[in-house]
């Protein structure tokens, strides 16, 4: 299985700190942000890993990251996003990389408190189709957001004023190689964008999404409160912990 991390983008709700650096390589407690879902993805047991970069800072990525040794890897493969085209136009760009394996994608700015290896082996397990992790909020109108019927996953939708569950679409995905056809089919969004939301609603669709529900705490850590929330997140219990 290959690991994508998707670390693009301009950062605008950060301005006037990513101005000067990306997102992705501001401090969250004693880490730059990217090291976290890397660190996540070794932890799951994934071992080659690829990073999409972006904006101006792409060059800083390679100085702090080098080949990976840090996270006990040989090779950290880059590849560059131009531009905002959306997540799924991010992960487009890995396709040579990912090939015909399985893959899991963990948005940049994702920090969980607990191992993701149990979601990556189920994973493994199930073989083809795709796999979203899902975690209750108090906010879920921030999020792509869960309707279930019963045990299955019906749609997710993007950012419902009127949310169907308390179930968030955390920023971490599994999929097969089926998903490079997937994303070839999609139009933009009204952002210009393409969207994730349609990768996935594209398997519920098709009935080979799963789900799991996320243990411990999540956050991302794309606005200055949800940064803020992850640094003491992550100072009181740490992250990424096996148990």
């Amino acid at each position: 299985m290959k690991g994508v991390v998707l670390a693009g983008g301009l950062g605008t709700r950060l301005h006037p700190l990513t101005k000067v650096t990306n997102k992705h390589l501001l401090p969250v407690y004693k880490m730059p942000m990217i090291y976290y879902p890397i660190e996540a993805l070794v932890q799951g047991g994934i071992d080659e890993i690829m990073i999409v970069t972006g904006g101006n800072n792409a060059g800083d990525f390679l100085r702090l990251l080098g080949n990976g040794k840090e996270f006990g890897l040989s090779h950290i493969n880059y590849t560059y996003q131009e531009g905002e085209g959306g997540i799924a136009e991010a992960l487009r760009l890995c396709r040579d990389f990912v090939d015909e394996d399985q893959v899991t994608v963990v948005l940049g700015d994702n920090i969980i408190q607990k191992s993701i290896k149990e979601h990556v082996d189920a994973f493994r397990a199930q073989g083809k189709g795709g796999r979203i992790l899902l975690k209750e909020v108090e906010d879920p109108e921030r999020f792509g957001v869960a309707r279930l019927e019963g045990d299955r996953i019906v749609e997710i939708i993007e950012k419902p004023a009127d949310p169907p569950s308390p179930y968030a679409v955390t920023g971490i995905y599994f999929y097969d190689a089926q998903v490079w056809d997937v994303i070839d089919s999609l139009e933009p969004s009204d952002r210009n964008e393409l969207e994730i939301t349609d990768v996935n609603n594209f398997y519920i669709n098709q009935g080979a999404m799963e789900y799991s529900i996320l243990e411990g705490w999540w956050t991302d850590a794309g606005t200055f409160e949800s940064l803020r929330r992850a640094t003491e997140f992550v100072a009181a219990t740490g992250a990424n912990n096996p148990d």
